[in-house]
């Protein structure tokens, strides 16, 4: 996946004197079609990450680095010539399979997946989407987003961004060297090793405290490039050394080819990379080169080198690219959440195909061209990919401003459940149907905390940020309501607006993604410190001393499992019993086990296969109802009754789309439910 076609597969070393040599790797072009074959068998039969993406990270420095070190050895690295040359060699190909993308999304894609898609596009095409997945990753709401078609752009990009730093660090480096009079080949090795083992420290360490993050950083993955860059340097004075006779090469090439296969099976990539565990893919591919042309007839390089993958090498990078929104467009069209064995051969045949016309049609005819003819071509072909994102956005826009009056004869919302009360619902001729809100398009993006205003103003506690939404009349806020807990507390912050509006109350936000208040861990994603943020939310509400807490009674509302009441979220409440705040806590909602826009956008509205019945998400009694320790200060809001009918839990109620992905309620939805709060502090407590 590193630059396009096989004719760059030479080592770089150093000029005259100082023992290194550049020749062609054949073996190269064949490690090269080995990574890019293990990321596509991985994603598309088995729904797994491999490592193979780290091995294109070496190779990139491998033959970056060794390239810009012969050209500052040659007498000077141009650096606008390096860039358009590589910008010339990308484009091409980047750009006619998102312009395909945008065609082919804009007809098969679900509406809700619109906005993200026409981001991302964007975000790849500047060489940025690796930051803008990163964003993602510590947005918990983005979290929920379903993969989009590009999103195997973001290892393109942090390469773009290595290919337009690389040149001015080697750049810089050869000029204060020749400065000082000092060897390039010693004074460029001593950067990589301080660049890269500040990027290993720091990937170590990122993977330790925020993996979702690290994932996608650039700086955690440019120890990567400069492992490559060292090889380059280095490898012609140790592919020579005697101790590596033929039998020895051919068994460390097979120990690196077998340990590279090896490693999307035995680890769980997407979770543990990139920190210590990637060394083992870029060890595996180091080794691969190191063992070079065995000269043993058992030698792994004899099937590196062979016509086949060599083939494969030469259209590695458009396979790379052409693989994953084939897949991902092939599952929104089957509706399944992973291919069997012979759909999945079928994904990837047709990205064998599409791969070898894209370089045979598109990539070769362009690199024949001079580099500024090529560069003029591939920046119009980016001009087309950005006018088609600018339309599809500007549809997707018309279709998302859908503007009603939550709780009117029209959108009742919650209210429809409501034993009377009439609205207008689906009309029977076609084309009369009342708007649904939020429309699909803008159900992914219908969060409480894009509503109202927010001051967030930092706290002497640094792992806790609390925000406020101010009372909106000119005197003193009546009332402070808490909302804390994990993105199922702070969605009724949408809930609670209209209250607090009317009231003149002011209402407090700490939120941290999949972290309830509890005292304890109460998920997998919340082993990381949401205890301890717990601990100091706490502490925070007793100095903070709200008029009361809203926070969740209850977890695990979802078909095949019991919604419990975690001892631990009583042990909260206790904790604020002591402080003497009072608690409101509100019944999670159920979580369809699938994605609600999508099935209602696939099946239609009020299709029954977007919802749920009520009996496999709910008990006739809420299990705190059975409790024996819940403390005084505790009152519960019963949600059930105001998402779900008496047998199921529809997908749309009054008009209203209820689920804004797999789990949360659209704040729009969560708006209309603010009577059954209204209701609940007059008469429970008495406000």
């Amino acid at each position: 996946m590193t630059s396009p076609g096989g004719a760059h597969a030479r080592t770089g070393a150093a000029t005259s004197g100082d023992g290194s040599r550049s020749r062609f790797r054949p073996e190269l072009q064949g490690l090269r079609a080995l990574a890019v074959l293990l990321v596509v068998v991985y994603h598309i039969w088995f729904d797994r990450v491999s490592g193979g993406v780290d091995v294109f990270f070496l190779i990139t420095g491998f033959l970056i680095v060794g390239g810009l070190y012969r050209a500052a050895g040659r007498g000077g690295i141009d650096l606008l010539a390096t860039w358009r040359r590589q910008l010339s060699r990308l484009l091409p190909a980047i750009t006619v399979v998102l312009g395909t993308g945008i065609a082919a999304g804009a007809f098969l894609l679900p509406e809700s997946r619109w906005l993200p898609t026409v981001r991302e596009t964007v975000a790849s095409l500047l060489f940025v989407q690796n930051w803008e997945l990163a964003n993602n990753a510590v947005d918990y709401a983005a979290m929920n987003n379903a993969a989009s078609m590009v999103q195997h752009f973001w290892s393109l990009s942090i390469q773009g961004q290595f290919y337009l730093v690389a040149p001015l660090l080697v750049a810089g480096v050869a000029v204060a060297a020749r400065r000082d009079g000092a060897d390039l080949h010693a004074r460029l090795t001593g950067t990589l090793v301080v660049v890269g083992g500040a990027s290993l420290a720091y990937s170590v360490y990122l993977t330790l405290v925020n993996q979702p993050l690290a994932y996608f950083h650039s700086l955690t993955r440019l120890w990567e490039f400069a492992l490559g860059g060292l090889l380059a340097l280095w490898i012609s004075r140790i592919e020579y050394r005697p101790e590596l006779t033929p039998p020895a090469r051919a068994a460390l090439g097979w120990f690196g080819v077998v340990a590279l296969v090896s490693c999307g099976v035995l680890l769980q990539v997407d979770r543990a990379f990139p920190g210590w565990a990637a060394l083992w893919p870029t060890l595996a591919a180091a080794m691969v080169l190191v063992a070079g042309r065995s000269g043993h007839p058992l030698g792994v390089d004899r099937l590196l080198s062979g016509p086949v993958l060599r083939r494969i090498g030469d259209i590695s990078f458009p396979l790379y690219l052409w693989h994953w929104p084939i897949l991902v467009l092939t599952l929104v069209y089957t509706g399944a959440d992973r291919l069997g064995a012979a759909a999945g051969t079928a994904v990837i045949a047709a990205s064998f195909v599409l791969a070898w016309l894209t370089h045979r049609f598109v990539e070769q005819p362009i690199a024949a061209l001079d580099v500024r003819r090529a560069l003029r071509t591939g920046g119009a072909l980016a001009l087309v990919v950005l006018l088609g994102a600018g339309a599809w956005y500007g549809v997707a826009a018309a279709r998302s401003s859908v503007e009603v009056d939550i709780g009117s004869p029209t959108h009742p919302g919650a209210a429809a459940l409501t034993a009377g009360v009439q609205y207008a619902g689906l009309g029977e001729e076609p084309g009369s149907e009342v708007a649904l809100a939020p429309s699909l398009v803008q159900a992914g993006d219908d969060w409480s905390y894009r509503r109202g205003t927010w001051l967030c103003d930092p706290i002497e506690r640094p792992e806790v940020h609390l925000c406020t939404i101010p009372a909106p009349g000119p005197e003193p806020a009546e009332r402070r309501i808490a909302v804390v807990g994990d993105s199922h507390a702070q969605q009724y912050v949408a809930s609670l607006m209209p209250v607090a509006a009317e009231r003149n109350w002011e209402i407090i936000g700490m939120f941290r993604g999949a972290c309830p208040f509890s005292t304890t861990a109460e998920s997998e994603w919340a082993e990381n410190g949401c205890a301890e943020w717990n601990a100091e939310v706490a502490e925070e509400l007793a100095e903070q001393q709200p008029d009361a807490v809203v926070t969740l009674a209850t977890r695990e509302v979802r078909p095949g499992l019991t919604e419990v009441t975690p001892q631990g979220f009583v042990d909260a409440w206790k904790k604020m019993d002591d402080a003497g705040v009072a608690v409101v806590a509100v019944r999670d909602n159920p979580r369809p086990p699938f994605f609600v826009p999508e099935c209602v956008g696939r099946e239609g509205r009020h299709a029954e296969a977007c919802g749920m019945p009520r009996e496999d998400v709910y008990a006739p009694l809420p299990p705190y109802a059975l409790l024996p320790d819940v403390p005084p200060n505790v009152s519960f809001v019963d949600t059930a009754p105001a998402i779900c009918e008496p047998d199921f839990c529809p997908s749309e109620i009054g008009n209203v789309l209820v689920y804004m992905d797999d789990n949360h309620l659209t704040a729009t939805y969560a708006e209309s439910m603010a009577p059954l709060f209204d209701e609940h502090f007059t008469h429970r407590l008495g406000w």
